[in-house]
C-alpha cells in the first residue's frame, strides 16, 4: 500500500485497516511456522504497511492535539 493511498483514508478506516493487517500478519506468521509459505517477503511487506498506517494515525493525532491546544 502506497503512502498516498493511506493519506486518503479516514481515521476510522485507518484504525479498521490496522486491525485487518494485524490479523493478516498473524495468519501469515502462523502459516509460515506450520509450513513454508511461497513468498516469505510478504510478511515484511505487511509489517511495513502496518508501520505506515500507524505513522499516519500518529501524525493525525498529533495534528489534532496541536489544533485543540491552539484554540
Amino acid at each position: 500500500m502506497k503512502y498516498s493511498e493511506i493519506t486518503e483514508l479516514s481515521t476510522e478506516e485507518l484504525v479498521a485497516r490496522i486491525g485487518e493487517e494485524k490479523a493478516n500478519l498473524t495468519k501469515l506468521k502462523f502459516a509460515h511456522a506450520v509450513s513454508a509459505i511461497e513468498n516469505p517477503l510478504r510478511i515484511n511487506k505487511v509489517r511495513k504497511d502496518i508501520a505506515r498506517l500507524n505513522t499516519e494515525l500518529t501524525n493525525r493525532k498529533a495534528a489534532e492535539a496541536v489544533n485543540q491546544s491552539a484554540e
